[in-house]
C-alpha cells in the first residue's frame, strides 16, 4: 500500500485566525496526493480494489461544488476560464433553491422536499438515494469532505484546534439520509481528504464520488477568487493524475447556488476529464439543466433505475448532451433563456422538511421510466 507524504509545512500559517475573510490561499500539503496534519481526521488506509462497471460513455464520475457564486463572477476568473478550454461549459446549468443544503440533498435524492434552511435534517431511510442505484449495480462511490475529522462523521460542523470551522453538515449529500447515516457500512464511504490521498495513491478511487471542499476552499467564507487558487492547487495537478482522471472520467466542476437570490439560479458549470471528446473540448453547451441532471445522467450512463423524484422531472433533468448523443437518450429541447421555471424559490414550497408549509412525505413516481431506461428502485 502506498502510504501519502504527511505536509507539516503550512501548519504555522494556518495557525492564526482573523475575524476578516481571507484573501490568500495557503495549500494544506504539498500536493492534493499527500496527507496533511492540518486535517484533523487520519486516514483509516484505502477503500478496497473493486472491478470497473462500464459505463456508455464514462467508467467515473466526479462531482466537484464549489459555494454561493453567480455566473459573472465565476466566469471571470482565469482559473475558470483555463479550465473552460479543457472541457464544456455548460451555461444553461442551474441549482433548484436556496439556501445551501437544499441543494446538496436533491443532488442525491431527487428532492429537497421544500427545505429552505441549512439545519440539520434527517431523512427516512425509505427513501431512496443514488447510493441505492449504484449500490444495486455493484458500482463504487464514495464522498471527500474536506476537514471532516473522522470517516461517517455526523456532527453538524467541526472547529480545528486553530479555532476555524472549516468543515460543515450542511455541505455532504448524503449524511442526511437514515439510509447512509444509520447503515455502518456506507457510513463508512463518507470520508476526508487524508483517506482521498491514500485512494488517489493506490488507485483505489471510486466510481461515483462527490468532492466538496472546506468553508475557505470553497469560496463560501472568502470567494471565487479564493476557490479558484485552490482548484490550481488541487484539480489542475489531478487532472494530469491518471489514477485521478482516466480516459473515461467525467468531471463536473460546479457551484450548490448562486449568489444573488433575486435572479434565477444560474451557475457556472465545466464538464472536464478525459471522457470529454477532443472535438468538444472549448465548447459551450446551452442545454438547460439542474442538479437533477446529474442524477439523470448517471443512470443513463450506467442504465440505473429510478427514485422517482426530481430525476423523473422531464423539464429539470435533462442529461449532459454529449452524453445523450453517444446513448440515444432524447432531452427535451429546452436551452438556457427567459421562459425557465424559476429556481431561485425559498421558503414557501410545501414539503416534509418545511415547518412553515408541512405537507407529508411525496409518493414517489413509480410509473416512472427514467434516463437509465429502468423503472423505479425498489430496494430488496
Amino acid at each position: 500500500m502506498i502510504s501519502p507524504t504527511t505536509s507539516l509545512f503550512v501548519l504555522g500559517a494556518l495557525a492564526k485566525v482573523t475575524s476578516a475573510k481571507t484573501t490568500t490561499f495557503t495549500q494544506p500539503a504539498a500536493a492534493p496526493t499527500d496527507t496533511s496534519t492540518f486535517y484533523v481526521g487520519a486516514s483509516n488506509g484505502s477503500l478496497p480494489r473493486s472491478a470497473t462497471v462500464p459505463g456508455l460513455v464514462f467508467d467515473r464520475f466526479i462531482q466537484i461544488w464549489l459555494e454561493n457564486t453567480d455566473y459573472s463572477a465565476a466566469a471571470a476568473q482565469p482559473a475558470f476560464q483555463t479550465l473552460s478550454q479543457e472541457g464544456i461549459t455548460l451555461s444553461g446549468y442551474y441549482a433548484l433553491t436556496h439556501p445551501s443544503q437544499p441543494n446538496y440533498i436533491a443532488a442525491a435524492g431527487g428532492s429537497f422536499w421544500g427545505l429552505a434552511s441549512d439545519d440539520e435534517v434527517t431523512i427516512p431511510a425509505n427513501v431512496s438515494t443514488i447510493a441505492d442505484l449504484l449500490d444495486a449495480k455493484g458500482i463504487t462511490w464514495a464522498e471527500y469532505e474536506e476537514n471532516m475529522p473522522t470517516d461517517g462523521y455526523l456532527g453538524d460542523s467541526f472547529t480545528n484546534p486553530d479555532g476555524y470551522t472549516y468543515y460543515m453538515r450542511k455541505h455532504s449529500p448524503l449524511v442526511s439520509y437514515d439510509s447512509v447515516n444509520q447503515n455502518p457500512a456506507r457510513l463508512a464511504r463518507l470520508r476526508n481528504f487524508n483517506d482521498f490521498a491514500y485512494d488517489v495513491g493506490n488507485n483505489t478511487l471510486p466510481q461515483w464520488f462527490f468532492v466538496t471542499p472546506n468553508m475557505k476552499d470553497d469560496g463560501h467564507d472568502t470567494g471565487v477568487a479564493y476557490a479558484s487558487d485552490w482548484l490550481n492547487y488541487w484539480l489542475v495537478p489531478l487532472l494530469q493524475d491518471t489514477n485521478f482522471n482516466t480516459p473515461r472520467t467525467l468531471i463536473l466542476l460546479t457551484f450548490d447556488e448562486n449568489g444573488n437570490y433575486a435572479i434565477n439560479n444560474e451557475i457556472y458549470s465545466i464538464l472536464l476529464g478525459g471522457a470529454v471528446p477532443s472535438n468538444l473540448k472549448g465548447t459551450v453547451d446551452n442545454t438547460f439543466y439542474t442538479h437533477y441532471s446529474t442524477l439523470s445522467t448517471v443512470q443513463n450512463n450506467w442504465s440505473l433505475d429510478n427514485l422517482g423524484q426530481g430525476d423523473c422531472n422531464a423539464t429539470l433533468a435533462n442529461v449532459f448532451q454529449f452524453v445523450a448523443d453517444v446513448t440515444g437518450y432524447k432531452n427535451n429541447g429546452m436551452t438556457n433563456g427567459t421562459n425557465l421555471p424559476l429556481l431561485n424559490i425559498t421558503g414557501t414550497i410545501p414539503g416534509p422538511l418545511n415547518p412553515s408549509y408541512p405537507a407529508p412525505w411525496p409518493t414517489p413516481d413509480t410509473s416512472c421510466i427514467g434516463a437509465g431506461g429502468g423503472g423505479f428502485f425498489r430496494s430488496k
